[in-house]
């Protein structure tokens, strides 16, 4: 080989720079983002993409959402209209069946922890009082509502009524369970330290039972705006469900599935408002978890 020839170094590629990192509060809320609501999104989507199409085909019963939101987007772009008598915006028909919710519930609130704190306290309540709520707890609501025209004779009190006796069984069952699960070292507690009735009531009692009672709550908010639309299919008026039967007597398809959509929608932030109330009260005790210890801090 000539000496002269000389041997060219062999040049490595310059590596690349790595990639600079997201800020931590931006990953963050990616993953924030990712986590719960991305997954609702894609279901959805897919859900009324498949919805479209079906609803598309010739002679399909039920109409696309396109057609939906163009038939009803006079209601969405007005909820809040008023043109007297029963002709209102879907708004005022939500804002009727929540004022006639908000009555029954109460009342179903009161009676139910008042009736479940004597059957878990008393032996002798809950023998005479439990195999009654069993009985009548099974009866659906639609089933209350001629007894309760016959006696209050007008559809307002009646259509309370039904949501009274539709929402207050479990509000009883599960205060009268959490009751009696109260630990026996609470109520010796109790009686050491000589607490009378309303403080061994609102220091033991209630914040010892309070995740079942918040269970109970749940379901019974649930229950009363299902019990609401049903009965006011049936007595009339202004509400929700008097404007989806009122709709499906005029051959209003796409009304009826707005309004479907916005009653799931309500039920869904009661839902959620019950919980969070619960979770408040209860500091983020569940029924089966961690109870707040006697004096009402953790142990």
């Amino acid at each position: 080989m000539n000496t002269t020839d000389t041997v060219e170094p062999i040049r490595l590629a310059t590596p690349a720079a790595p990639p600079t990192p997201l800020p931590d509060g931006l990953r963050r809320a990616a993953r924030g983002f990712m986590t719960p609501v991305l997954p609702p999104l894609v279901i959805t989507g897919l859900l009324l993409l498949i919805w479209e199409l079906l609803g598309s085909r010739p002679g399909a019963a039920l109409p696309p959402p396109s057609k939906v939101v163009q038939e009803t987007w006079e209601l969405i772009a007005s909820p809040f209209y008023d043109n007297g008598g029963n002709d209102v915006g879907i708004a005022w028909q939500l804002l009727a069946s929540l004022k006639r919710v908000a009555y029954g519930y109460s009342l179903a609130v009161l009676a139910g922890v008042g009736l479940g704190v004597l059957v878990g306290q008393s032996t002798w309540a809950l023998r005479g009082l439990d195999p009654l709520f069993q009985v009548l707890r099974t009866v659906p609501p639609l089933a209350w509502l001629p007894i309760s025209l016959a006696g209050f004779q007008d559809g307002q009190p009646s259509a309370i009524f039904v949501i009274f006796i539709t929402s207050v069984w479990p509000i009883i069952i599960n205060t009268s369970i959490g009751i009696r699960n109260i630990p026996d070292d609470y109520r010796n507690v109790a009686r050491v330290i000589r607490l009378n009735g309303l403080e061994y009531f609102g220091q033991i009692m209630l914040p010892a039972a309070a995740p079942f009672i918040f269970s109970g709550l749940r379901i019974g908010v649930g229950l009363s705006w299902l019990a609401i639309v049903a009965a006011e299919m049936l007595i009339g008026g202004v509400g929700i469900g008097f404007f989806i039967w009122d709709a499906w007597n005029s051959s209003r398809i796409s009304d009826i599935i707005l309004a479907l959509f916005c009653v799931g929608i309500v039920g869904f932030l009661l839902d959620r408002c019950v919980a969070f109330l619960g979770q408040l009260v209860t500091r983020g005790t569940s029924a089966g978890g961690t109870r707040p210890s006697p004096t009402g801090a953790s142990p």
